[in-house]
């Protein structure tokens, strides 16, 4: 991890980011928990993603200039988020991180910056079993 660096560039800039995303997305789509929340064309919603994380990480500002101001708790309102599902988004970072050979101490100070955001999104309690 370069320090002089941001995010972006030390995850392999476009190249790397899209791949990091295209692995995420392989374990979400197939997360009991997670993958029903999403379109079975995931396709736009990895974009977006890719756009987010771009503009997130420190690199273009993609998202914002195609879509406006992020709002991203906003953006995910009509999803329901709870404490657990935001934890297996996480996990499902933390495995695909891996999975693209993202080295430490960049995979977890990837996660800690992942964490605020994912845990700000939740919007109802823990299901009731």
């Amino acid at each position: 991890m370069n320090p002089n660096e941001s995010i972006y560039v030390n995850l392999g800039g476009a190249v790397g980011l899209h791949r990091l995303v295209e692995v995420f997305y392989q374990k979400v789509q197939v997360h009991p928990n997670l993958g029903p929340l999403f379109p079975t064309d995931i396709t736009p919603v990895m974009e977006k993603q890719y756009q987010f994380l771009s503009q997130f990480f420190g690199g273009p500002s993609l998202f914002s200039d195609l879509h406006g101001h992020p709002m991203m708790r906003a953006r995910h309102m009509h999803i329901p988020i709870t404490p657990e599902r935001a934890e297996e988004w996480l996990e499902c970072m933390r495995i695909a991180l891996e999975e693209t050979e993202v080295e430490e101490p960049l995979r977890s100070f990837v996660l800690n910056r992942l964490a605020g955001p994912a845990h700000h999104f939740v919007n109802m309690p823990e299901e009731q079993e």
